[in-house]
């Protein structure tokens, strides 16, 4: 009959209950005919006769026959192992395979029933339940920081970003930064734009136990912290402290800003064309955010007690060089692969091992303590990223490779530049010509392409297209640049005597 439950049929759902007692009160009809209507015992009848509330059915106990003597094995792990960090518990199906091998023959479910009702069971128990010390801080003293992951629409692709999460405990001012990715490099980035953003440094700093933070997780609050990360650390002078693992409440303000900043800012989702203009207005909307009531002291907003708290964090003397170091070998192609990418490097490097430093914007390549080669990161995949000049040397041996060679493919010239090319190439030996004029704009150094623009403009308006009148263009360019600077170095030695 539909209005049983499956699970148990001498158990009625309220719909019957209330045909039942219609039929008997109103309509006289007698148990036994009801029971018979029903096919249910004529006790049961009675019982629900007198049934008004409306009938909750739960069972209190599912059984597991197969579990048997495996009982006191499986409690005994869940016991042991929720002491453990949540990461390093077993879960059921591993809890499953572990019975297996014990000997267990029974099914999944039975065990995974069994581990829900243990976690419920001991969720409920009034010993385990936790009492928390409200806190308070000092002004000025600490900040509490922490990652997040949220869905934005980045140039009209949907992208998963992280987002560094800033709070000073004392005043709730917020701070919050976007990156595509949560590597050190952004770790210290991000600690360069809060200071920037705060305008000092507090004393202390709170953190997950990040990798990128922490190398080791010792007894209590003993932790070896990253190198790196100490060395940003000893340079703005603050105190790293990380937190017990599986203690959220130690740093209960970040872990709620985290969910207040996705509630606010990213929903419904952002849109933006690139990180710079999220980051610019996420700052924005921090400053915004601190005009609400600060939580605790009510007869102050947020920006207040941030006026306060500001003049003590500690003065900020420069910024840190937020990097991370490690080596590569450059390529005959004078390429470096960086994360699926490849980058430049003057072919004088080409096949040999330099140091890369990277940053959350940049890319620096470094061999015996000079900057080789700089290049704005890219976080895309399978992207060259070339510096036509580094290739110069090559073209000098190789100037057949000026027409399909990538790099110069794809080189946003000026356009008079462009058009002399074009022409020159179309030339006998239009090649050698064209690389001896870039190789005149390299030896002027800082200005050599505007001077090589210049020459070529001044070219175009002659109306004859040769590589030797560019040339001699660029030449006297270049002396009347110098003959202007022997004047003004004159003018100024001259001063300097009269003084």
């Amino acid at each position: 009959m539909t209005g049983f439950l499956p699970e148990n049929p001498g158990v009625l759902v309220m719909d019957v209950i209330a045909e039942i007692r219609q039929r008997f009160y109103v309509e006289n009809e007698t148990i036994t005919s009801l029971a018979s209507a029903f096919n249910i015992s004529r006790p049961t009848i009675r019982k629900h006769l007198k049934t008004i509330e409306e009938l909750i059915y739960q069972r209190q106990n599912q059984p597991h026959p197969k579990l048997g003597s495996f009982h006191d094995q499986l409690e005994a792990w869940l016991e042991q192992e929720a002491h453990f960090p949540r990461k390093q518990r077993r879960t059921a199906q591993r809890l499953y395979e572990y019975l297996q091998v014990e000997g267990y023959q029974g099914s999944y479910t039975s065990v995974q029933r069994y581990v829900k009702q243990w976690k419920k069971k001991r969720a409920n128990s009034p010993t385990i339940k936790q009492a928390f010390v409200p806190l308070a801080f000092p002004v000025g003293e600490t900040c509490q920081f922490d990652w997040s992951q949220e869905t934005i629409s980045l140039g009209s692709v949907i992208q998963t970003i992280k987002v560094a999460h800033f709070r000073l405990a004392y005043s709730r001012q917020m701070f919050v930064v976007a990156y595509p990715r949560e590597t050190q490099e952004m770790v210290l980035d991000a600690h360069n734009q809060a200071f920037s953003f705060f305008g000092g440094v507090p004393k202390r700093m709170l953190y997950d136990n990040l990798k990128t933070v922490v190398d080791a997780i010792f007894v209590g609050k003993e932790r070896r912290f990253n190198r790196r990360f100490l060395t940003l650390a000893n340079h703005y002078l603050f105190e790293p402290v990380a937190c017990t693992p599986e203690s959220g409440w130690e740093k209960g303000q970040i872990e709620n800003q985290v969910g207040n900043i996705r509630e606010w800012l990213f929903t419904p989702m952002a849109k933006f064309e690139d990180f710079a203009a999220l980051n610019a207005w996420l700052a924005t909307r921090c400053q915004e955010l601190a005009g609400r009531v600060h939580p605790e002291q009510l007869s102050r907003t947020i920006s207040e007690c941030f006026a306060e708290e500001q003049p003590l964090l500690m003065p900020i003397k420069a910024n840190f060089d937020g990097y991370v170091e490690e080596t590569r070998r450059a390529s005959q192609l004078c390429l470096i692969r960086i994360d699926r990418n490849r980058y430049s490097v003057p072919a004088k490097w080409a096949n040999t091992v330099v140091s890369v430093r990277l940053t959350a914007d940049r890319v620096r390549m470094v061999s015996e303590g000079q900057v080789i080669a700089e290049h704005i990161r890219h976080f895309s995949r399978d992207q060259l990223v070339c510096d036509p000049w580094h290739y110069l040397p090559v073209l000098e041996k190789k100037p057949g490779a000026l027409r399909h060679g990538a790099p110069f493919q794809t080189w946003d010239l000026p356009v008079p530049i462009k058009v002399i090319r074009d022409r020159i190439l179309k030339q006998d030996k239009g090649d050698r010509a064209f690389v001896d004029l870039l190789l005149m704009a390299r030896s002027l150094r800082d200005n050599g392409l505007e001077t090589l623009e210049v020459a070529c403009d001044l070219t175009l308006q002659t109306g004859i297209m040769s590589s030797a009148i560019v040339l001699n263009e660029m030449r006297r360019l270049t002396e009347a640049a110098n003959i202007d600077a022997g004047a003004v170095g004159r003018l100024q030695s001259l001063r300097y005597l009269t003084e």
